[in-house]
């Protein structure tokens, strides 16, 4: 039994590192999309802080609906606006769906360091 578990371990590693590093990138997105992340969405205006959304689980990019798999120039999400940007649901916080152009809005996506 020691043996199949040693053998399983070898292969799933000697497999894993076989991929290319875009394969890697897929499936650690895809198995920290399923367990998601308490992740915090920064909206800067120039240097100063104008929106905060927290508690993102993911921050998806939009692709065409025409079937031809092509990103669209936004990414967008559910999370909640941290009105007073001290990254806790207070009262009077609602969840919210949002949008982010990729061009023109310049914003920061990271792990909520208050967990």
């Amino acid at each position: 039994m020691k043996k199949i578990i040693t053998l399983a371990i070898v292969t799933s590693i000697v497999l894993f590192t076989a991929c290319t590093q875009e394969t890697q990138n897929k499936i650690g997105r895809s198995i920290q999309n399923w367990t998601g992340t308490n992740g915090v969405l920064d909206i800067y205006m120039g240097e100063k802080l104008v929106q905060r959304y927290i508690k993102i689980d993911k921050l998806s990019t939009a692709v065409a609906t025409d079937g031809s798999g092509i990103s669209r120039n936004y990414r967008y999400a559910y999370g909640y606006l941290d009105l007073n940007q001290n990254y806790k649901v207070d009262e009077g916080e609602k969840k919210l769906y949002f949008e982010v152009s990729n061009f023109s809005t310049s914003y920061i996506f990271y792990d909520n360091p208050g967990k």
